[in-house]
């Protein structure tokens, strides 16, 4: 398995896995249920869509709306098989062991922390500002 530090500094050379990001609702949603509960999503999804070593509708299996958890397989290319054989070093053809599953929970979980983080407010532009004299 790819070591997480290393998916996340490759991600964002992807301009498809770039493309995502919470909006409004799906922020609200990871907020207001809170953290474990939507890992536990995570790990219900893991485990009904991708682990089966070959899962039903392979490659079309994950939404891309929805859920914060779908919309977070697509940024972190934990989506289908093929994703996780190109991004993660994770083979397909074979039931995802506990450990891979793990792997794939916390890339999603790390990615919806950092979407879930406060958007710091803009800073003024000092030369934006009238001057006063």
């Amino acid at each position: 398995m790819r070591d997480l530090d290393e998916l996340f500094a490759a991600l964002p050379q992807s301009r498809f896995r770039q493309s995502f990001s919470l909006k409004r609702k799906e922020r609200a949603y990871f907020i207001a249920k809170e953290r474990e509960m939507v890992m536990e999503h995570a790990r219900a999804f893991v485990a009904q869509r991708l682990a089966p070593a070959e899962p039903k509708n392979d490659g079309r299996q994950t939404p891309f709306r929805g859920h914060p958890v779908f919309i977070a397989q697509h940024a972190t290319a934990t989506c289908c098989r093929g994703c996780l054989a190109k991004w993660h070093d994770i083979p397909a053809g074979h039931a995802l062991t506990p450990e891979e599953q793990a792997h794939v929970v916390a890339a999603i979980m790390r990615w919806l922390d950092a979407q879930a983080m406060p958007i710091p407010a803009a800073q003024p532009d000092a030369a934006a500002q009238p001057s006063l004299f």
